[in-house]
């Protein structure tokens, strides 16, 4: 079965097409210093293909949510460095999300630091912060003069990244945060270079993956993007438009040579998102399972029909720490609590058994 034969994908070689999806767990507390906890949740998981961690914050302003873990102090490096030592040592492959929320969070969470997006539009709604449920306040819409800070903590952040001993970095361009804000017409209405038209749009996102594939390599870089998932109000209603964004962002993309592009989408087998593949030209990974779960069917259809090569996926991880040996011998599955998905501890998170040998 092709979804088990190995994959370079950079300067790595997979052993399996199954890639660990990049889940917010919250348990790296309010100083965002992932933990021995933390490493074990990683650890048990090694078997996969890659394993993608959680969305880290490159400055304290970008972070998104309580428990969130950062790229930023020095205490959350050697963190780290000790969750990518422990999956090393397993035989595992890890990269880091680098995550800016942009305007999905809020000052009792990020530490009190201004909240910023490409458009002073805030989100209707309300967002969990460390004094509770609060109204999402509308941000500062960053000036032209302020981008270049923000390329600039994307790069040290994945710089930071490398010298904890991640694999690579993956930049994240979805969900409706600081990247994504500035791809959705919905939350980006600048008027200047980086707003309008899609060509406009897609530039911030350009020359941040371009800054950083300069700083660390772009082999050891890969790009998450959900067009028209709609969600956290980064809409993307208008097909034309949408089809126009995405492409200029991928041709932009394209001549750097990076390890990958990662799409989220309810159906990747669609004419945009194979159109996006083909211009993309390397390595494309799929994850099908925001509003479902990932079957084992789905993901070996996809690869065995070269719809992607690898198949990302989220809760099956998070249930299965041994999940590409259930997949691969098509034995039973634990099921996931969704109870447990944001929280604190063990529970749900690091007790999961694996199958006995």
């Amino acid at each position: 079965m092709k979804l088990f034969s190995p994959l370079n994908l950079g300067d790595l070689e997979l052993p399996n097409r199954l890639v660990m999806a990049p889940l917010t767990r919250i348990r790296s507390g309010q100083s965002g210093v992932p933990g021995e906890l933390v490493a074990l949740h990683y650890t048990q998981r090694a078997s996969l293909g890659l394993i993608v961690s959680e969305g880290t914050y490159p400055s304290h302003a970008g972070q998104g949510f309580p428990g969130q873990p950062g790229l930023v102090e020095p205490e959350q490096l050697a963190g780290w460095k000790a969750v990518t030592d422990s999956v090393h040592a397993a035989g595992g492959r890890i990269v880091a999300q680098v995550m800016h929320a942009g305007r999905v969070t809020h000052e009792a969470t990020n530490g009190g630091f201004p909240v910023v997006a490409p458009s002073a539009i805030a989100i209707d709604g309300t967002t969990r912060t460390y004094d509770g449920k609060q109204d999402y306040p509308v941000p500062h819409a960053l000036t032209g003069e302020e981008l270049p800070g923000i390329i600039a903590e994307f790069v040290l952040a994945s710089q930071n990244a490398i010298a904890a001993g991640f694999d690579g970095v993956e930049l994240h361009a979805a969900n409706g945060y600081l990247l994504h804000e500035f791809l959705s017409p919905a939350s980006n209405v600048r008027d200047d270079a980086f707003g309008g038209s899609p060509a406009n749009r897609a530039r911030f996102v350009i020359d941040v993956v371009t800054a950083v594939a300069a700083a660390v390599g772009a082999d050891k870089v890969g790009l998450r993007i959900s067009p028209e998932h709609n969600i956290q109000d980064a809409f993307e209603t208008d097909a034309d438009d949408l089809a126009a964004t995405y492409g200029a962002l991928v041709d932009g993309l394209a001549p750097l040579g990076l390890a990958y592009l990662s799409v989220l989408h309810a159906d990747p087998r669609s004419g945009l998102i194979q159109d996006l593949r083909t211009r993309f030209g390397g390595v494309f990974l799929v994850n099908t399972g925001f509003g479902a779960i990932t079957a084992r069917d789905e993901a070996l259809g996809l690869v065995r029909d070269d719809v992607a090569d690898a198949v990302v996926v989220g809760r099956a991880a998070i249930a299965n720490p041994d999940l590409v040996r259930r997949w691969r011998e098509n034995l039973p599955e634990n099921e996931p609590n969704p109870l447990t998905y944001y929280a604190d501890g063990a529970l749900g998170y690091t007790d999961y058994p694996a199958l006995a040998s």
